[in-house]
């Protein structure tokens, strides 16, 4: 049986998520900070599914909690899946550069990029034992696009695509994807911006276009899968795979580094 380790998976795109591989026979690790909600919400995905779901709260930016959550998939056989869904926003609501502090930048930082290579690191020794080993980064149509008071968090969510990347380009043996899910209604998005929020796609209405990319498993980079309901609509968001890298002293050579042609996906957001 397939196992999948989903962070961020107490509600909203990870919630949804779990109740999407569970529906398919996976199972589970999912990871949230407050644990009664997590319980709640694996509780659901158990009863509606009955596959195998351990809940571990915790915060992602903890090595020793990480540690815990690839040990719990390897005692349910394996990882075949990580999904880094858990996010913070660095402020809330966002604000412009001019007033963002130090401290929440560092936050989104540290949960956004520098926890995403903590548990990739963990995790990576069975992802390459899988035979399918995946990597999925949620990612933001911030990442690629410049809004007003979406700088901090824009900025972390850019430099995990790019650690997407190279981690593609140094595994070759496994899929990793950047996924922006466009834009959603979620707790995520209302703190973000409280103005904004009502009347945005559902997460689970995205479901079916990450479900789509483990049918396909098309080639490592970064896709849009906002409203995507079959394999079709999920459409790549950046280059073919990137060129070898730069001989020995030639670093940021014309031609020689890697170049990532960021192309807007329809429906794509924040």
């Amino acid at each position: 049986m397939a196992v999948a380790i989903v962070t961020g998976a107490s509600k909203g795109l990870g919630l949804a998520l779990a109740h999407g591989l569970a529906g398919r026979g996976w199972d589970l690790v999912l990871d949230a900070r407050t644990a009664d909600v997590l319980e709640e919400g694996a509780a659901a995905v158990r009863a509606a599914h009955g596959t195998r779901v351990v809940a571990l709260p915790g915060d992602v930016r903890d090595a020793g909690h990480r540690r815990e959550l690839v040990a719990a998939a390897r005692g349910l056989g394996g990882l075949d899946l990580l999904v880094n869904n858990a996010s913070a926003l660095g402020a809330a609501p966002l604000v412009r550069l001019e007033e963002q502090s130090p401290e929440g930048l560092r936050e989104a930082l540290e949960t956004n990029v520098v926890a995403v290579l903590g548990l990739v690191r963990e995790g990576l020794s069975s992802l390459r034992e899988s035979g399918a080993g995946t990597v999925v980064v949620v990612s933001s149509d911030a990442a690629v696009e410049a809004y007003a008071t979406w700088g901090g968090y824009g900025a972390s969510k850019a430099a995990a695509d790019h650690l997407a990347a190279v981690l593609a380009v140094e595994e070759p043996g496994l899929r990793v994807w950047a996924v922006d899910p466009g834009d959603m209604e979620t707790d995520l998005y209302a703190a973000a911006d409280p103005s904004g929020a009502g009347g945005r796609p559902s997460p689970e209405s995205v479901v079916p276009g990450l479900l789509s990319l483990l049918d396909r498993r098309p080639a490592s980079g970064r896709y849009g899968v906002a409203g995507a309901a079959s394999p079709e609509t999920v459409a790549p968001a950046s280059a073919p795979p990137p060129a070898p890298a730069p001989a020995s002293g030639s670093a940021g050579s014309a031609g020689s580094a890697p170049a990532h042609a960021h192309v807007r996906t329809a429906g794509s957001g924040r």
